[in-house]
């Protein structure tokens, strides 16, 4: 990738907060703190841990980070944790880590950040900083996958769930395959067009979570997003689009359309979607655009 890099070496310990979600997920980070101490390089770390304790506490806690000239904020947690603390993020000199604990992790799966625990802990000792773009939807950031339409449907179910996980979040979307396609008109690179669709999809970077990849060719440095739009389709052909994502080739589907864009405009009659799982309200248009390169973050170096 055409981004700069820097490796992390013994001869530059990092400042940094750990942030932890102790409710993402199924409960994988219970023994954070321990593990934290076992497995992380002290000659490369300086570090300390904060819980949080409420919705939005870990973009408090990582703007207080930046303040104090943090070099890392490490969020422990799944995508709406890596979103609270990136949106703090975006723009600063303060890098960016993900522990992927959440239901689906996405953003973390897209740098192969290592599913267990343990070895994402150890994986920090080894990685590089590389700076990455990021997105925003009337002005409020996002960095890995969101989207209006049955996405935002899903996904405002899913939050009010009380059992969170992968097979929760399938089960609550074939219960809901009687959703409509509803008309959006878009506007993008002096084009406006009027199209029905099952969903459009705002990537980042390429999957929802659990290699689930929407958007298979999404690169988080080319200045670019992926809009993913879905038209409707039978119900018989679930199982063979849901194929198509788990094994990386959305973009092949016939009932798939992609438009690479820096921004675009899209009116509907309900102007809600969700930026990283998190549901959003708008007015209309949403106005989807890229920021090159205003992330800074931590990632595998085998990447």
């Amino acid at each position: 990738m055409n981004v700069k890099a820097q490796n992390v070496t013994a001869k530059e310990q990092l400042k940094t907060k750990f942030i932890v979600n102790p409710i993402a997920g199924t409960g994988k980070q219970k023994d954070i703190s321990r593990n934290i101490e076992r497995l992380i390089d002290k000659e490369k770390f300086s570090y300390d841990i904060i819980f949080t304790d409420s919705p939005n506490h870990a973009t408090k806690i990582t703007q207080d980070a930046i303040h104090n000239n943090y070099d890392l904020v490490i969020a422990v947690g799944g995508d709406g944790t890596v979103s609270e603390c990136a949106t703090a993020l975006i723009g600063s000199e303060t890098a960016l880590a993900v522990i992927p604990c959440g239901s689906g992790n996405g953003f973390a799966y897209h740098f192969k950040v290592k599913r267990k625990i343990n070895d994402a802990l150890q994986e920090l000792n080894n990685n590089t900083i590389k700076y990455i773009d990021s997105c925003e939807a009337n002005n409020i950031p996002f960095v890995n996958v969101s989207g209006i339409g049955f996405d935002a449907h899903i996904a405002s179910l899913f939050a009010s769930t009380k059992k969170r996980g992968f097979f929760s979040y399938i089960k609550l979307t074939l219960q809901e395959l009687s959703y409509q396609a509803q008309e959006y008109t878009i506007e993008y690179s002096n084009t406006r067009e009027t199209l029905h669709a099952f969903a459009i999809v705002f990537a980042n970077a390429t999957q929802y979570g659990n290699n689930a990849e929407i958007a298979p060719n999404a690169k988080v440095d080319d200045g670019l997003i992926d809009f993913i739009i879905i038209r409707k389709f039978p119900n018989w052909k679930i199982p063979l689009f849901a194929l198509d994502v788990l094994r990386g080739r959305t973009h092949l589907n016939k009932n798939v359309r992609v438009i690479k864009s820096k921004e675009m405009r899209i009116y509907t009659k309900q102007p809600f979607a969700h930026l990283d799982g998190e549901i959003k309200h708008f007015n209309n248009p949403i106005h989807v655009k890229i920021s090159s390169k205003k992330l800074k973050i931590l990632m595998p170096n085998e990447i």
